[in-house]
């Protein structure tokens, strides 16, 4: 599995950026794709993933009312729709893929596949 992020660039506080991710090389039906972030000093933390097959998505607390993480039907790509940015938002952003195992991932070691990070500033 292949992952391509785009998407990322300079926002201000409450305005909305959408980041994609191209998936290639026929990701298993049961495979999770998903997103974390890493800002300048922090440690990568988990912030969506969504189902390949089926749609279920699950959220990281602080972003939950705010970004929407979807996969177009048919398409191999999957989405995630930022909106009321906040300065904490700040970051790299890094698309991931798994086998589900069964419950909701959301450490690093969990995602086998990473694409490279799109940079996401959000400017006060």
């Amino acid at each position: 599995v292949q992952l391509q992020a785009s998407g990322g660039g300079l926002e201000q506080v409450g305005g909305s950026l959408r980041l994609s991710c191209a998936v290639s090389g026929s990701p298993y039906s049961r495979y999770v794709v998903g997103w974390f972030r890493q800002a300048p000093g922090k440690e990568r933390e988990f912030v969506s993933s969504i189902l390949w097959n089926g749609g279920l998505t699950h959220y990281e607390a602080s972003v939950k009312e705010r970004f929407t993480i979807s996969r177009p039907h048919g398409k191999n790509t999957v989405n995630l729709q930022m909106t009321s940015l906040k300065p904490e938002d700040t970051g790299v952003y890094y698309c991931v893929a798994a086998e589900f195992q069964g419950s909701w991932n959301t450490r690093t070691f969990d995602y086998e596949f990473w694409g490279q990070g799109t940079e996401v500033t959000v400017s006060s």
